[in-house]
């Protein structure tokens, strides 16, 4: 059974790990899932139908950080994406965990208002921006843009980062009216644009805008 990657392209999470399977040259199918599906199948493999999940020869994961480890420890042959030194590579682990819990989840508050036409209640962007401008000088403590966020390689750290940066920069700027980011300093646009620059990343990048052109085609 060849590995098979479920979600869809507009997912930052699924993005991260396409990202890193195509980066480690693993082999992999893409099956279409929607968040929420009600379908057994679905709830079998990821209960709280999140996305993405993952289905190896041995059964399904869920959750993107266990599945970024899982293809760490799976395919060691393939170019690595932590380092070999255990607590160097933890400390990545710290980095892509800090950026999925700290930024980008505190900052999905906004996305309703700031990508699908909804609206954030005062109290929430407040919150958000409360929580965000204690999170991102920590984040500043562990990232070290030299030139990549973990430091002078491309790791794990990276697919989290390339793939939700921008949008807790973008949801900041539309729904608060500051990029929450580059007010307090963090480089992220020549860092998206390095990281952009890799065959893989637009791989990944095009396949999130046909992705992203097909859904708002349906919605019109």
């Amino acid at each position: 059974m060849t590995i098979q990657l479920c979600g869809f392209a507009v997912s930052n999470y699924y993005n991260k790990v396409k990202l890193a399977l195509l980066e480690k040259g693993i082999p992999f199918e893409e099956v279409f899932v929607m968040t929420g599906s009600k379908d057994e199948a679905v709830l079998c493999d990821s209960p709280l139908a999140k996305v993405p999940f993952l289905r190896t020869p041995q059964g399904a994961l869920c959750e993107s950080e266990v599945i970024m480890g899982y293809l760490e420890a799976a395919f060691p042959g393939t170019p690595a994406l932590l380092p070999a030194d255990p607590f160097a590579a933890a400390k990545v682990r710290e980095l892509s965990q800090f950026i999925d819990l700290h930024l980008e989840l505190v900052a999905r508050d906004l996305y309703a208002q700031a990508f699908f036409g909804g609206t954030v209640s005062e109290d929430t962007q407040a919150s958000v921006r409360k929580r965000l401008a204690k999170n991102i000088p920590a984040f500043q403590r562990l990232a070290k843009f030299g030139p990549y966020v973990a430091g002078d390689t491309f790791t794990q750290a990276d697919c989290a980062a390339w793939v939700s940066l921008p949008l807790v920069a973008m949801a900041t700027k539309i729904v608060l009216g500051e990029d929450l980011l580059a007010s307090a300093g963090v480089e992220w646009k020549p860092y998206a644009a390095l990281v952009g620059q890799r065959p893989h990343a637009q791989k990944v990048a095009a396949d999130r805008k046909a992705a992203q052109d097909q859904m708002f085609a349906k919605k019109g």
